[in-house]
């Protein structure tokens, strides 16, 4: 038969629990494991804890050990191993603020022209095709810009061309303009 676990928290902990809940940025693990030692805390089971947080109560009773091992420092994440990310939050900020005034100036910019920006001011190295899922996941919506020079096109030689082309087709039909 397991061993009935309980946690009791001094009133500081507690508000310590609640405080550190309020972060927006706190890992989804890490609040996973702050909840199962708050409902532990006021009394729950293991099982009743598992069934709140829709969790298995192996993890329940792992975030409980882990508090009794370590305290709260205990029950964040482990660093992940892996490459570093290639862009810091202020890069990423900075992109964001020359986009945004770029857009208000109607400049637009490739992938590539960001990527050399952003190696030449900020000093990050990023690929183009890593940059655009960078900025897919920031938000950032973009449309394909067309290779045309149709709006610098004189009128007049437009109309010249295309009686040029009229006289040159072979069935007499008529050219349908654009």
């Amino acid at each position: 038969m397991p061993k009935i676990l309980t946690v009791e928290l001094t009133q500081g902990q507690e508000s310590d629990v609640r405080e550190r809940l309020r972060k927006r940025d706190l890992a989804p693990h890490t609040r996973l494991r702050l909840e199962c030692i708050r409902l532990m805390a006021r009394g729950m089971t293991v099982p009743e804890v598992a069934d709140v947080l829709e969790c298995n109560d192996v993890t329940v009773r792992a975030a409980v050990h882990r508090f009794a091992r370590g305290g709260f420092e205990a029950l964040e994440d482990a660093p992940r191993t892996g490459r570093p990310p290639s862009l810091s939050r202020a890069d990423r900020d900075a992109l964001a603020g020359l986009l945004a005034e770029s857009a208000n100036q109607g400049r637009t910019w490739t992938a590539a022209a960001l990527c050399e920006w952003l190696h030449a001011e900020r000093g990050a190295e990023i690929s183009p095709a890593w940059l655009t899922e960078v900025l897919r996941q920031e938000g950032f919506r973009w449309k394909r810009t067309r290779d045309t020079r149709r709006h610098k096109a004189d009128p007049v030689l437009q109309q010249a061309a295309r009686a040029q082309l009229e006289d040159l087709r072979p069935y007499g039909r008529a050219l349908t303009p654009g």
